[in-house]
């Protein structure tokens, strides 16, 4: 206990008991084994191995959504071969595969993403200190961090709790951190893990972060925002979370 306060990795005294008995973690898998699944999109059945030229009929969960993003016409809900063109031409500038028009989370996800870099704090819900705040956006599925009204971090895209294992809402510090954490639950790889509310904490994921039902109450990130989120956090500093994570929605 005392190494890990001395190294400013410890806060307030107190392992998160989740946290206990992993203080070295397990040799992590190679990121490069899973390179290509961070930005994999859901397909529909038996359309997984196709790919452009090949432009699905089949509409989206989130098809009305990115039919208003892309300022398509009508804005129905409906697949067209316009909306699919459309989608296609957005996937594939983004490298999203399979790249097929089909509207899932991952498009849907990166075209809020994109949006939040110019609006990470709409209403003002997250507070603006003299110090760094990470705020967390269950609504949107986003996070940053600000020093005062300035963003230093992101607006970077997150995977929150499942159902029964909700995110907690509310205000916290970053209380440990270990770069190379495993969880001593779900004996998970949980690469550049903070700590902020008990056993939650936000951490890399190696798969892509878009797919449902979500994480067992941490605050998943991709593998480099969390490594980058590492940089941009120190022990003690604010957490703020708040909204409500969406239901998800069936592909």
């Amino acid at each position: 206990m005392a190494t890990l306060a001395a190294a400013g990795l410890l806060v307030g005294g107190v392992v998160p008991g989740a946290a206990a008995g992993a203080l070295r973690g397990e040799p992590f898998p190679r990121l490069a084994k899973y390179r290509d699944l961070r930005e994999l999109e859901v397909s529909p059945e038996g359309e997984g191995a196709k790919n452009a030229p090949f432009c699905t009929g089949k509409s989206g969960p989130y098809q009305k959504e990115l039919e208003r993003h892309l300022g398509l016409s009508p804005v129905d809900g409906k697949q067209s071969q316009e909306d699919c063109a459309a989608i296609q031409r957005f996937q594939t500038e983004r490298k999203i595969q399979p790249r097929i028009g089909y509207a899932g989370p991952h498009t849907w996800g990166t075209a809020l993403l994109e949006w939040a870099r110019h609006h990470p704090n709409p209403g003002g819900r997250c507070p603006a200190r003299r110090g760094r705040v990470a705020c967390v956006d269950l609504s949107r599925q986003l996070m940053w961090v600000q020093q005062g009204k300035k963003v230093v971090f992101g607006p970077a895209a997150v995977r929150s709790g499942r159902p029964g294992y909700a995110t907690r809402t509310g205000t916290f510090r970053v209380s440990w951190r270990n770069q190379e954490h495993t969880s001593t639950i779900y004996r998970a790889p949980m690469p550049y893990a903070q700590f902020f509310s008990g056993g939650q904490a936000f951490h890399g994921r190696y798969r892509t972060i878009y797919y449902e039902p979500g994480s067992h109450g941490c605050v998943n990130l991709s593998y480099r925002d969390a490594q980058r989120l590492w940089n941009a956090l120190r022990g003690g500093d604010i957490v703020a979370v708040f909204g409500r994570k969406p239901p998800a929605r069936r592909p």
